[in-house]
C-alpha cells in the first residue's frame, strides 16, 4: 500500500496512515440534517470526503463508508411545526436533494446511508449502558450524560478542563462553544414531538447519540454486513466532518463511545475547513446560503464546483466569489477540451503518476496535484500516454473526465489543415490565416507547434 499521511485532530499532526485491518479501511462521514436544502459550504465538506475516500482507494485500500442521515433533531422538528407538517413530509425533499446532488457532483455512494429514526433501538441500548455505568442520569426533562466521568472530555476540540462547569446541564442539540456541559442523550415526551418507548422514558433521541450508534454498529468488523454487538466493538480508523463538529459533536460522540466501550473510538480525525461568502461561514444559520440549484440557474456546471474545491486544501478556508467559480470553469472546459483531443489511450506515464502521488498522498494537498495534471496537459507525451495519466488522475479529482468522448473534425476540416500547413511551408502566411478564420467558424482552432498543428474542437 501507498503510504498515506493526514492530519489528525486528535494529535494535532500529520501522521502516516495505518489502518487497523489493512488493506480494509472502516470510514465514518457525518452526514446532513435534512432540514433544509444542502447548501455549497456543506457541499465542500462532502467533496472533501469524497476525495478521502477516492484517494484511500487509488492506493489500494478497500473501503467500508458509513454516512449518517440526521433526519430528527430540534431543527428538523422547529421547521416541520413552522410548516405544519409531520417530520416525515417536511424533510422528504431535502433527502432528495441530497441524494440529487451527490449525482450531480460526482460523489461516490457509501456502502450506508443509515437514518437515525431506523437506529432508535441502537441509540437506547447505549444509553441503557451508559447508566448502568454511572456515566448518564436520568432527571425531569430526559438522559444525560455525566462528562465529569470522562476524564478527557474535549480531547479532540483541545477544550480548557476549567471552561468544564459540573453539574450544568444542556437540553439542546446545539450549543455555544464555550458552554461545555452535560447533553443529552435523550429527551422525554413532549406534545406534539415525535418520540419512542425505552426503559428509562417514551421520548427521543438527542443529536449526538446517533452517530455512536450507528458508526459502532456498522464499522466494526469488516465482514459484518448488518452490524454487530457492542461487545466486539473495534475503534474505526477514519471519522471526519466539518471543523465546527469538533465541539460538542465530535468531542460528546468520543466521551460517550469510549465510556460504553472502554476502548479508542477512533484513530483519526479528519475535519474540513469553511467556505466562506464576504469573509464569512456560509451557513443556514446566517441566512447566506448558496445551493446547487443557485449555481445552475447561473449557468454553472456543478463539476465546475467541484473543480473550485480541489484548488484548495481541505483545511484552509476557502472564500467564494463567482469570480473564482467562473475561473474554475473555464479551467474545467479547456481541461474537458483537452481530454476530448485526445483519441487513443495507452500507458501511464511514471513520472507525473509519482508527483502526483507524492502530493495527493501528502494530506490531500489537491492544489498541488492539480499543478501536476496541468504539467501532462502542457507537456509533450504522446496523445496515448497524455490521456491514460490524465484519467488515472481523474479517479482522485472525480471530474467525470473518463465521460468526455473524443469529437471527430468536421466534414472537410482535415483538408482544410494539410492545406494551411503547405501554405506555411511556403511562407504564404495570409492565405494560411484565411484557413484558421475559416475552420475557427467551424469551430476547429489551431495551436501552431514545434511538433505541427495541435488542433482543438471547440464544438
Amino acid at each position: 500500500m501507498a503510504k498515506l499521511r493526514f492530519f489528525n485532530f486528535l494529535t494535532r499532526k500529520v501522521e502516516n496512515f495505518t489502518p487497523i485491518d489493512p488493506p480494509n479501511v472502516t470510514l465514518y462521514t457525518c452526514g446532513p440534517t435534512v432540514y433544509d436544502f444542502v447548501h455549497i459550504g456543506n457541499w465542500r465538506t462532502f467533496i472533501f470526503e469524497d476525495v478521502l475516500r477516492r484517494t484511500l482507494e487509488f492506493a489500494g485500500y478497500k473501503l467500508r463508508h458509513v454516512m449518517n442521515i440526521t433526519d430528527i433533531d430540534d431543527k428538523i422538528i422547529a421547521a416541520a411545526r413552522s410548516k405544519g407538517q409531520d417530520t416525515r413530509e417536511f424533510i422528504e425533499p431535502f433527502e432528495k436533494d441530497f441524494f440529487d446532488g451527490l449525482k450531480k457532483l460526482n460523489i461516490k455512494p457509501a456502502n450506508v446511508y443509515p437514518k437515525a429514526t431506523e437506529h432508535i433501538p441502537d441509540m437506547i441500548k447505549l444509553i441503557e449502558k451508559l447508566l448502568a455505568k454511572g456515566a448518564a442520569y436520568k432527571t425531569d426533562d430526559g438522559v444525560y450524560f455525566d462528562i465529569s466521568k470522562f476524564p478527557n472530555y474535549g480531547k479532540l476540540s483541545n477544550l480548557s478542563k476549567r471552561q468544564i462547569k459540573v453539574g450544568a446541564r444542556i437540553a439542546a442539540d446545539l450549543y455555544e462553544k464555550d458552554n461545555p456541559a452535560d447533553f443529552a442523550l435523550w429527551k422525554y415526551k413532549k406534545p406534539s414531538e415525535p418520540s419512542w418507548s425505552a426503559p428509562f422514558g417514551t421520548g427521543r433521541p438527542g443529536w449526538h447519540i446517533e452517530c455512536s450508534a450507528m458508526s459502532m454498529k456498522y464499522l466494526g468488523d469488516p465482514s459484518a454486513s448488518s452490524g454487530r454487538k457492542l461487545e466486539s466493538f473495534r475503534t474505526i480508523d477514519i471519522h471526519t466532518g466539518a471543523v465546527d463538529l469538533l465541539f460538542p459533536h465530535h468531542d460528546n460522540e468520543i466521551a460517550q463511545s469510549e465510556a460504553v466501550t472502554s476502548q479508542k473510538f477512533v484513530n483519526y480525525w479528519l475535519e474540513g475547513e469553511h467556505m466562506l461568502l464576504l469573509g464569512q461561514k456560509i451557513s443556514k444559520s446566517l441566512g447566506n446560503i448558496i445551493t446547487l440549484e443557485d449555481l445552475k440557474k447561473k449557468g454553472f456546471d456543478p463539476l465546475t464546483f467541484r473543480y473550485l474545491c480541489l484548488t484548495a486544501n481541505y483545511r484552509s478556508k476557502l472564500n467564494f466569489t463567482w469570480e473564482s467559480l467562473t475561473a474554475a470553469q473555464n479551467a474545467l472546459n479547456n481541461l474537458r477540451l483537452e481530454v476530448r483531443n485526445l483519441k487513443t489511450i495507452d500507458g501511464i506515464e511514471n513520472k507525473f503518476q509519482n508527483e502526483f502521488k507524492h502530493a495527493i498522498n501528502n494530506d490531500l494537498d489537491t492544489p498541488k496535484a492539480l499543478s501536476v495534471l496541468w504539467e501532462v496537459v502542457k507537456s509533450d507525451l504522446s496523445d496515448g500516454t497524455k490521456k491514460a495519466t490524465l484519467l488515472g488522475f481523474d479517479n482522485v479529482f472525480g471530474l467525470g473526465l473518463a465521460k468526455v468522448k473524443p469529437t471527430n473534425l468536421p466534414k472537410g476540416a482535415a483538408e482544410l489543415i494539410q492545406k494551411r500547413e503547405r501554405f506555411r511551408r511556403q511562407g504564404k502566411w495570409v492565405e494560411a490565416d484565411k484557413i484558421r478564420q475559416q475552420l475557427k467558424k467551424m469551430g476547429v482552432e489551431i495551436e501552431d507547434t514545434e511538433k505541427g498543428p495541435k488542433v482543438k474542437i471547440k464544438n
